[in-house]
């Protein structure tokens, strides 16, 4: 028996993760898997309840539970930390050691991104320190007003957070097309980022049969614009990763189909790449695809971790069900220029599954 925790979140949060739901148990029917799902409470309807937006036992439930389906949350518009207002989603990465952020941008049926060129590529994020204040520091955040003027981020690379990521990477490139792109900063950052290039490196002398490369970020976004079609895996530091999957994600398509996973050896959440979008909660209008693609994600892990080779048919299932629905414009959701609504879309993706 493989249980799920469903954590539906803020805003679409829980049409999406409700969509989602609906999802898995079809696919689940239809490949014979045992998936039993157990519901949190995060966000503000954890604050409200218990005074935080997320609670220490459903970090634990998270930490017992065999993957996680974590739904957006409007984490920018939390009171202070002291009052509560924690991001569950870097909690729930930094409490369960999810270093890898998976994120592939991969061109739909009958989606097409601004340029107009082709995209078959995934970004490895390192998901547990670099600039990021809320996740880099054993204790309290990593950023200080020193004076009333003056304020100081620290940033934290590591060679052990260097090491796995790269690894991560580099075993994934021998699975597609054998080429790794380490994103970096080095000829300013030279400490931080020469210590991640020193271990990207390190680990491409493991894989002499991939091609490894080296690009700046700031060239980087320019060459995902001009030649999307070059890059296969591309690795780097959290906040570049962060900030080139949302721009890859927009030039396969859309960032609302856009799917990702936060993982380590033993632990997995599925999490869309986009936010939660309050002005459209409640209204039935969301797209559930980012979410619903994340967590056939999730399915192809626990395939890896459990052996069980119908957790990859299910998600090969879900993938195809998506091709197959959005093959038919006026069955997409309205972002992508159709006119289903979140629950018709769904009810048009199981009808789809095979």
């Amino acid at each position: 028996m493989t249980q799920l925790l469903l954590l539906p979140g803020d805003g679409i949060g829980p049409e999406i993760v409700e969509a989602t739901h609906q999802v898995l148990k079809a696919v689940a029917e239809l490949h014979d898997l045992e998936l039993t799902y157990r519901w949190g409470s995060i966000g503000f309807e954890s604050l409200a309840e218990y005074g935080t937006t997320i609670t220490g036992e459903t970090i634990e439930a998270a930490r017992k539970a065999d993957g996680i389906v974590l739904g957006p949350v409007s984490h920018n518009e939390y009171p202070s930390i002291n009052e509560g207002g924690l991001n569950p989603s870097a909690v729930l990465r930094k409490s369960l050691g999810l270093y890898a952020n998976v994120r592939p941008a991969v061109n739909l049926t009958g989606i097409t991104g601004p340029t107009g060129k082709p995209m078959d590529l995934v970004i490895f994020r390192e998901n547990t320190e670099g600039f990021y204040a809320d996740r880099n520091m054993h204790s309290g955040p990593a950023e200080h007003l020193v004076t009333e003027n003056v304020s100081i981020a620290l940033r934290r690379v590591t060679r052990q957070a260097s090491m796995r990521i790269a690894q991560a990477a580099f075993k994934q490139a021998e699975q597609r097309r054998s080429r790794v792109t380490a994103v970096h900063k080095a000829n300013v950052l030279r400490t931080t980022c020469g210590l991640f290039l020193e271990c990207c490196r390190e680990v491409a002398s493991q894989y002499p049969g991939v091609v490894y490369e080296e690009q700046l970020v700031d060239s980087m976004a320019a060459l995902l614009v001009r030649q999307p079609e070059v890059y296969d895996v591309v690795v780097t530091t959290n906040m570049f990763g962060d900030i080139l999957s949302d721009l890859a994600s927009e030039l396969a398509g859309s960032l609302g189909i856009a799917p990702s996973l936060n993982s380590s050896e033993t632990h997995a959440m599925a999490q869309a790449q986009h936010g939660s979008a309050p002005d459209l909660a409640g209204m039935n209008q969301a797209n559930p695809i980012s979410l619903i693609s994340s967590t056939g994600m999730l399915l192809a892990w626990l395939t890896v971790r459990s052996g069980n080779m119908k957790f990859l048919a299910a998600a090969n299932s879900i993938d195809r069900a998506i091709s197959k629905t959005l093959a038919r414009p006026e069955d997409r959701t309205a972002d992508l220029g159709g006119a289903a609504s979140t629950s018709r879309f769904t009810q048009l993706l199981i009808s789809n599954l095979e």
